[in-house]
This record gives C-alpha cells, structure tokens and sequence, in this order.
C-alpha cells in the first residue's frame, strides 16, 4: 500500500511529501465509509520509510524499520476524506543512532495542521534482538 504520490524535497534530517490518496473512496484505511485522521500517522510512517530508503548507501538496501511507539500525537481534525485536493506530510529525524530513530511528523492541508507527534522506530528489530539475548 503506497499512500504517498510524491517527495517534494528531502535532505539528510527531513523530508516532505504529497498525498492526495486520503479522498479516494477505496483507500484501504477507511473503515465505515470514512477515513480517519489517525489514519494520517501510517502517510508519517511511511514518509519516513522514504526517507530511509533515500538515505541508504548507494546500491544498499533499505533497513526495515518498526514503528514502535508513538508520543505527544495530536489529531487537530476527526478525519481527512472530507478534505480537498493535497496533504503535506513532513518527517524530521531528531535523534538517530545504529537501531533507533526518533522523528517528529506532521500532516496539513492547505497550511493547517491535521495531526502532529513524535515517533520511534527500531531498525532491524530481529537483530537487535539476537545481539541482546544471553
């Protein structure tokens, strides 16, 4: 499921992309005919899924990376398939070390924000995992 259209622009901390997927009515994450703006945290996630494939080594392989927590998330609105034409989602890297990454995110539309927060995510969880175990 791809629910991003575009990168508008990136560098090694931030990236911003376009969405126009939240009014299609066979968005697979509307449930009972609408989409809700909590549904705005999976077009975060998967900005920042971009923006780790745009910052692989060339010729390397993305990292899989998991969504492990979310904090301070605000939904400004209770859903987004009422809203016309382009969404904004923004992804800031705040903190990163060799298996963890901290962004910051939000998604607007038409220059107000819909929903904001910070979000975890461990890459290769299965790894980091084996190296813990006694």
């Amino acid at each position: 499921m791809c629910l991003l259209e575009s990168v508008v622009d990136w560098s090694a901390t931030t990236i911003s992309c376009r969405a126009t997927s939240h009014t299609d009515p066979a968005n697979p994450l509307r449930a009972e005919g609408r989409l809700g703006a909590a549904s705005a945290i999976e077009y975060a996630a998967q900005a920042m899924a971009v923006h780790g494939a745009l910052l692989a080594e060339t010729g390397g392989r993305p990292r899989h990376g998991y969504l492990t927590s979310l904090r301070g998330v605000t939904l400004h609105v209770a859903r987004l398939d009422d809203l016309p034409g382009e969404l904004s989602v923004q992804a800031e890297c705040l903190s990163s070390d060799s298996h963890n990454l901290l962004y910051r995110f939000s998604v607007s539309h038409a220059g107000r924000c819909l929903v904001d927060g910070r979000a975890a995510v461990v890459l290769d969880a299965a790894k980091v995992a084996a190296v813990r175990r006694p």
